[in-house]
């Protein structure tokens, strides 16, 4: 899966640190990033990306008027640390030879792996920094706290953390069928299984029942969660599960939601694209390698 970078190890914890000569810079323009042109995922070096936005007199000092400064620690992968300059959204590419932007979603077919997850992984911080210049609740400028990921407004006094929405993958099984979907309105158009968010006062469990029921009008039993998956793409955590039909098959479908649903036989189901774990689910029920219930 995309979280899954060998031998390298992700760092997220926060540090209240400036970037070296050396540090990876990452920019983002809507859904895209800036890349190095090449046969592998690369980005800039800060040294490059500081001489570029000076170059064209972009900000690259703090700022009090509810931008962000820049650059911002986001992680670090084994001992290089990744910063968010947010100046180069607005960097001029023509002329300069060797970078490019690609499209944040490119990335699930993305290698070097452990490149390609720190891309939507910054991403996912970047949109959240983004969305945090200003409170929420007086509209003054947000600053950022120096010990912690955090913003607070020194007016109010509110605080902000990362938002992750927590979510669900349901893998539905009927024997030796599993239940498929195919989104409605999205431009993703293979096959997957039952997604959804969790609501407000409900626990997992139940966002699983409740979301096969809207979508498909099917009741599950025998819930066994499978894993976890960060998706930064949609700023979300999945959390998977197989379940067993409970009654009829009929399927109901809500077509506000989804394209299709239906009954796949285990000799049918879809390859593997390796990197979400939706389509993990559908191989190992493909494999006949889901996990048993719990008795």
């Amino acid at each position: 899966m995309i979280q899954e970078i060998g031998t390298n190890r992700y760092h997220n914890e926060y540090k209240n640190t400036t970037p070296k000569a050396d540090s990876i810079a990452l920019g983002y323009r809507g859904r895209e990033l800036l890349v190095r042109e090449g046969r592998e995922l690369s980005f800039l070096r800060y040294r490059e990306a500081a001489e570029l936005l000076i170059q064209e007199s972009l900000d690259v000092k703090p700022s009090n008027t509810g931008m962000m400064p820049s650059p911002v620690y986001l992680f670090s992968i084994d001992e290089t640390e990744y910063f968010w300059l947010p100046g180069l959204a607005s960097l001029e590419l023509s002329g300069k030879a060797g970078i490019s932007w690609r499209s944040v979603d490119s990335l699930r077919a993305d290698c070097p792996r452990e490149i390609a997850f720190a891309g939507v992984t910054g991403y996912q911080l970047a949109s959240w920094y983004e969305s945090r210049r200003f409170c929420p609740r007086c509209a003054h400028a947000m600053v950022h706290d120096g010990r912690e990921r955090m913003m607070r407004c020194p007016e109010c006094g509110l605080m902000e953390y990362p938002k992750i929405s927590p979510a669900v993958i349901v893998a539905v099984t009927n024997g030796d069928r599993l239940l498929l979907t195919r989104y409605a309105g999205r431009s993703y158009k293979k096959y997957a299984l039952i997604a959804g968010f969790a609501e407000i006062g409900e626990t997992i469990e139940e966002t699983v029942a409740r979301e096969v029921m809207e979508e498909t009008g099917l009741r599950v039993k025998n819930l066994r969660y499978y894993k976890s998956q960060p998706w930064s793409f949609t700023g979300t955590l999945l959390m998977g599960f197989f379940a067993e039909l409970d009654g009829s098959d009929e399927i109901t479908l809500d077509e506000s939601e989804l394209a299709e649903a239906l009954w796949c036989p285990r000799a049918e189901i879809p390859e593997d694209d390796g990197v979400s774990l939706t389509r993990e689910m559908m191989r190992m029920f493909q494999e006949d390698a889901i996990p048993p219930v719990s008795r």
